[in-house]
């Protein structure tokens, strides 16, 4: 018709120097481009036609992936037959998650749309029958102040928590928890985060990371043996990684286990720091390098393995409390093996698997960190909307005035969407997604950072009465500051975003260029996908679209997430084609990509979840709509500022002068440039 004759005639214009762009882009050798072109030229308007959409929302001609490897910056390594087999078998082992899918320009609306509700009728029941008594027990028995002021949760507290089920939130009923699913776990977290953080260091590393190995790889015996006394408060768990040279690189770690003789246990020597619970536990899930032999090639390697230690094996230290900024009430000390025999029944997991079993609790743990700041903040709002409300000055009310208005809308939009990617995130897991450790990341990053910037807002909406201890803000905000650095530091997390985005996108490119090797018989894909390159290199966009799934009043927002996300896509591949391997070495690029990652996951959170509440008709449908449109609009242009940065020259002078600038500091042992006065 008329539009397909349009674009034909663009394919002769503006766009030819885009199909020989989109041919470079996939490195086509020139027998490909021979073949091809005729079939783009012979197609017109079709080649540039919107593939069509998975009735989910994701391309068909964008699934053939290889799931381990980085596009080498040389060009993709040739594939064995059993690599080709098994990227022919990537359609039905596709990842679901939509981060991975927004890394290769894809939307995959399956997690995403409708907002998911995980809960049945006897868990909402079940959960409405717990939030009541759980609330009622942190405003009425709870003290946060005394708690922080005698740096421990009280005694009457520890017991109330025990009796009310608190310490074995998730461990089955058989095994005397009250078996809650990951969604009824949030809800009641984000409880305990609104009141006292201190208390939720307390029960989380407990359970969200110090037993949560036994619950997730513990062998039948390990459970029996273990989790009734660790459901009821009996005996307390730690979560034994961090050593003093090995922080975030977890894998560096120098505690070791070795083997008896006999192979019946193991001999465990090393130190561990800053262990939540370190003082109190008396079960600890803790890590230790270990000599194993490779049986295929006898060569001995050492490997890191988990274990289930008891503190009554003997040998076990335990530290003072140390002295902290914030959590005050939640224990924090060293924790030391001196030869400790260990059962070989007690290792968990298989040996040499430590690092996975460490990487898999934390992973499962994050949406609950979300969920507690979701929870955080909640309160915080209300302290500042009640102080704005009240608060008179130049003769009219605060609230009325537009740079408070500013703060307290900010920070509604904040809260809005780290509940929502709790909440997002809890019900893919309990309906059973296992590829969530992209979204568990962002809304660990975000929630962390959003609590701190909605307390300190609360404090500048509160002025000297927000900085006063009496009224409970600056507390919180000491509380929070550690959210941005333990299980995992929002840094290395961004890395940990970017660099598992780029390992998918560098699968699906390397999937394309094995395509190339026979491009008579991959012909549609390669059509398809040059076809894509060429309209989004002629700003035609690549045909994604969120209509059938966001709310028609939402529209607007939708069409600024997809613009976003077609722009990801390209930036992502660029990347990925322009350094190789060497992304790895490009920090302050992959800081730039998993800031637009967090925004665009936030986006399609909210779109996602305001869109639910419009289709039913709530009550708060309008005002969650305000919420929406507003995040959509500033990130939406925060990731075209960020991405579109990362094509200009200006932006590698300024990498390059953030180098120069930082080697000089250190070289200098701190700020290079002498007093103004010269005194």
């Amino acid at each position: 018709g008329r539009w397909g004759r349009k674009q034909q005639k663009r394919l002769s214009g503006p766009v030819a120097g885009s199909v020989a762009a989109a041919m470079q882009a996939l490195r086509l050798p020139p027998h490909a481009c021979r073949l091809l072109l005729p079939a783009l030229r012979s197609r017109g308007a079709s080649a540039l036609a919107y593939p069509h959409l998975h009735p989910l929302g994701r391309r068909l001609y964008a699934v053939r992936t290889a799931e381990q490897a980085v596009l080498d910056k040389s060009g993709a390594r040739v594939a064995s037959p059993s690599q080709a087999a098994s990227e022919k078998k990537s359609l039905a082992a596709e990842s679901k998650s939509f981060a991975v899918g927004m890394f290769k320009g894809q939307i995959n609306t399956e997690q995403v749309f409708p907002y998911p509700s995980a809960l049945s009728e006897e868990q909402a029941q079940t959960l409405q029958e717990l939030v009541g008594p759980v609330s009622r027990f942190f405003e009425e028995v709870n003290d946060p102040a005394k708690n922080d002021t005698l740096e421990k949760v009280e005694d009457r507290t520890m017991q109330g928590l025990k009796e009310l089920g608190a310490f074995g939130l998730q461990i089955p009923v058989h095994l005397g928890g009250l078996g809650l699913s990951n969604t009824q776990y949030a809800r009641l977290v984000e409880i305990v985060g609104m009141h006292d953080l201190g208390v939720g260091i307390t029960l989380g590393a407990h359970q969200s990371i110090g037993f949560k190995g036994i619950l997730l790889y513990g062998t039948p015996e390990q459970k029996e043996k273990y989790l009734p006394k660790l459901a009821s408060g009996e005996t307390i768990a730690a979560f034994c990684l961090t050593e003093p040279s090995s922080g975030s690189d977890a894998a560096s770690i120098r505690t070791t286990a070795e083997l008896s003789p006999c192979g019946t246990y193991y001999t465990l020597n090393g130190g561990k720091i800053w262990i939540s619970n370190g003082g109190l536990a008396e079960i600890f899930t803790v890590f230790a390098r270990t000599s194993l032999k490779d049986e295929a090639t006898g060569e001995v390697k050492d490997k890191i393995t988990a274990f289930i230690v008891e503190l009554s094996f003997g040998g076990v230290t335990r530290g003072p409390p140390e002295q902290k900024m914030g959590i005050k009430a939640s224990n924090t000390a060293e924790v030391h093996f001196d030869a400790v025999r260990v059962p070989v029944e007690n290792v968990l997991g298989a040996p040499g698997a430590g690092f996975k079993v460490a990487m898999n609790v934390l992973n499962n743990g994050r949406f609950g960190m979300a969920a507690a700041m979701a929870g955080t903040m909640r309160g915080i709002i209300s302290k500042a909307v009640a102080y704005a409300a009240n608060r008179t000055q130049f003769g009219d009310k605060i609230y009325n005035f537009g740079v408070i208005q500013e703060k307290l809308a900010r920070m509604a939009v904040l809260q809005y969407v780290t509940e929502s990617m709790a909440y997002m995130i809890s019900a893919n897991m309990d309906q059973g997604a296992t590829d969530f450790q992209i979204e568990a990341a962002i809304s660990k990053i975000f929630g962390s950072e959003a609590a701190w910037t909605v307390t300190d807002e609360c404090i500048q909406v509160m002025g000297g009465m927000g900085f006063m201890k009496d009224a409970g803000v600056e507390r919180v905000l000491r509380d929070l500051r550690v959210f941005r650095i333990f299980e995992g530091t929002n840094d290395i997390l961004r890395l940990f975003v970017a660099l598992n985005g780029f390992q998918n996108a560098g699968s699906q490119l390397r999937g394309l260029q094995q395509a190339i090797k026979n491009p008579v018989g991959n012909a549609g894909l390669l059509v398809s996908e040059m076809g894509k390159r060429i309209r989004r290199r002629a700003g035609l966009g690549t045909g994604l679209s969120l209509n059938a799934v966001v709310h028609p009043s939402l529209n607007s927002s939708a069409e600024r997430t997809i613009r976003a996300i077609d722009l990801f896509g390209g930036v992502v591949e660029e990347q990925l084609l322009k350094h190789g391997k060497k992304i790895i070495d490009e920090q302050f690029v992959l800081k730039r990509i998993a800031d637009s990652a967090i925004d665009l996951y936030a986006m399609v959170v909210v779109l996602s979840r305001a869109s639910r509440s419009l289709e039913q008709g709530h009550s708060t449908a309008q005002h969650e709509k305000v919420l929406c449109d507003t995040w959509c609009m500033e990130a939406a242009d925060r990731v075209v500022q960020d991405l579109t940065s990362l094509r200009a020259d200006s932006t590698r002078q300024f990498f390059k002068n953030l180098r120069s600038i930082s080697k000089a500091m250190v070289e200098s042992e701190g700020v290079v440039s002498p007093n103004p006065l010269g005194i």
